[in-house]
C-alpha cells in the first residue's frame, strides 16, 4: 500500500446562491468583526460600484481600503499593505479579487504575525528548495480574511501564497495554516467585472490544478475525484460563459469547479507545468493564467509515458474518446481564444534560459511525474512552447 494523508483547509465554509454583499455582512456579523480591512484591485476599486457596494454594506464594520495589489505580488506590494493594514487596526480582512489580491493578504498576514518592516525581511519566510523542502511555520496571523473571488484561480482554496523578490526574479511560496480564506463567497454577478481574458485563462489554470493533481506523484482518491469532476464542469460551461457571459449559472458551475480543483493544491505535490509557470511569471511578468494556456498541454506530452493512465481519465472528463488529453487541453485553448505560444505574448528567446534556471528551485518542478534531470529538460520544453 501507498501511504497518503490529505490535510484538511482551516477554512469554515463555501457560500453560494446569495449576492455578496449580503453573505459578506453575514459573514462580518458571524465572526464578530467591528473593523473589516477590504484588499482589492485598483479597476474594482475605481472603476466599478462591486467595492462601494461591500462598504455600504458593511456599514460603521468598514475600516480602509488597500487596493494597490500587484501582479505576482512582489515583495514591496505585501509590505505596502502590511503598513495600511497596521494604520485600519482591523480585526478582519476582506479580499476581493483573484490571485494577486489573495496572494498579497496571505504573504501579509506572515509580514504582520513577524513584524516584517522591510521587502528584503521576508526571506526568511519563504519554503527552500531545491534540496530538503523548509517551511518556516509562521506565527498564527493577527486575524483572518475572507475572500469574495472574482477569478477562476483557485488561490481562496489553499494555504499557499506567492509573492516574487524582483531581484532574483523567483517567485517563493510562502505557506501557513492560517493565511488563506477562513470562507469564500461565491456570487457569480461580481464576476462579470472580471475581464474575459482573465476569467478564461484563470480557468486554464484551475484545469492546470486539475490535470496535474491527478497526474501527480502522490495521488489522493479526494484530490482526483473532485478534480475529474471539475474537468466535467469546466467542458460544460466554460464555453458557454465566453459564449453568453451573463449565463450565471455558467458562471458559478465554474465558480464550483476552481474550487474543486483548489482542492489538490499543497495537498499533492504537482509538476512541471506549474514551475516553469511560477518562473515564466517571475521572469517576463506573465499571468498565471497565460502560463498554464501555454505549458499545460506540452508538459502533459512530455509526461506521457509516466501518467498515461491519468491522462486517459482526463481525456473522457472532456469528452474526448480518444484518450488524448494534451490535444483536449490544446484545443480548449484553441477554441477561447487564449494564447498557445510563448511568442504569441512577446516573450524573447533570450529569457528562456533565466527561465529554466528559476524553475530549477521551484518545489513542483522537483515532484514532475517524468523526472526533470536539470534546465536541459527544462529548455526543451520551453522551446517548444515558445
Amino acid at each position: 500500500m501507498n501511504p497518503g494523508m490529505h490535510e484538511f483547509l482551516a477554512q469554515d465554509r463555501v457560500i453560494w446562491g446569495q449576492p455578496a454583499a449580503q453573505a459578506v455582512l453575514e459573514e462580518a456579523e458571524r465572526r464578530g468583526a467591528k473593523r473589516v480591512f477590504i484588499v482589492t484591485s485598483r479597476t474594482l476599486n475605481t472603476q466599478t460600484d462591486a467595492i462601494e457596494r461591500l462598504r455600504k454594506a458593511l456599514g460603521a464594520r468598514y475600516a480602509a481600503t488597500f487596493d494597490a495589489c500587484v501582479e505576482h505580488t512582489p515583495r514591496a506590494s505585501v509590505i505596502a499593505a502590511a503598513q495600511a493594514a497596521r494604520a485600519a487596526h482591523p480585526d478582519l480582512v476582506l479580499t476581493v479579487g483573484g490571485g494577486t489580491a489573495i496572494d498579497t493578504v496571505k504573504v501579509m498576514l506572515i509580514a504582520l504575525a513577524h513584524g516584517v518592516a522591510r521587502p528584503e525581511e521576508l526571506e526568511a519566510h519563504h519554503t527552500r528548495a531545491p534540496g530538503a523542502r523548509r517551511v518556516p511555520g509562521p506565527k498564527p496571523p493577527p486575524f483572518r480574511q475572507i475572500v469574495v473571488s472574482t477569478t477562476l484561480s483557485a488561490a481562496e482554496y489553499s494555504d499557499l501564497g506567492g509573492c516574487t523578490d524582483p531581484v532574483r526574479k523567483v517567485k517563493d511560496a510562502y505557506v501557513g495554516r492560517e493565511i488563506g480564506a477562513a470562507s469564500v463567497i461565491l456570487d457569480p454577478a461580481i464576476t462579470l467585472h472580471t475581464p474575459e481574458w482573465l476569467w478564461l485563462s484563470t480557468a486554464l489554470r484551475a484545469i492546470d490544478h486539475a490535470v496535474e493533481g491527478i497526474c501527480s506523484v502522490q495521488r489522493s482518491p479526494l484530490v482526483e475525484a473532485c478534480a475529474l469532476h471539475a474537468l466535467r464542469l469546466f467542458a460544460k460551461s466554460l464555453p458557454r460563459t465566453r459564449e453568453a457571459p451573463h449565463d450565471l449559472a455558467a458562471r458559478l458551475d465554474c465558480l464550483h469547479a476552481a474550487w474543486m480543483s483548489g482542492l489538490g493544491v499543497m495537498r499533492v505535490p504537482y509538476g512541471a507545468s506549474h514551475g516553469i509557470g511560477h518562473s515564466l511569471g517571475a521572469v517576463t511578468g506573465m499571468s498565471h493564467g497565460y502560463t498554464s494556456c501555454i505549458m499545460l498541454a506540452h508538459v502533459m506530452r512530455w509526461n506521457l509515458e509516466a501518467t498515461r493512465e491519468a491522462q486517459a481519465r482526463i481525456a473522457a472528463a472532456m469528452g474526448r474518446a480518444d484518450g488524448d488529453a494534451s490535444a483536449a487541453v490544446a484545443e480548449l485553448v484553441a477554441r477561447l481564444g487564449l494564447p498557445a505560444r510563448l511568442r504569441d505574448l512577446k516573450v524573447e528567446r533570450a529569457q528562456l534560459a533565466r527561465v529554466a534556471a528559476g524553475a530549477m528551485e521551484n518545489m513542483w518542478v522537483r515532484t514532475n511525474p517524468r523526472p526533470v534531470r536539470g534546465e536541459a529538460d527544462l529548455m526543451a520544453l520551453l522551446e517548444a512552447a515558445w
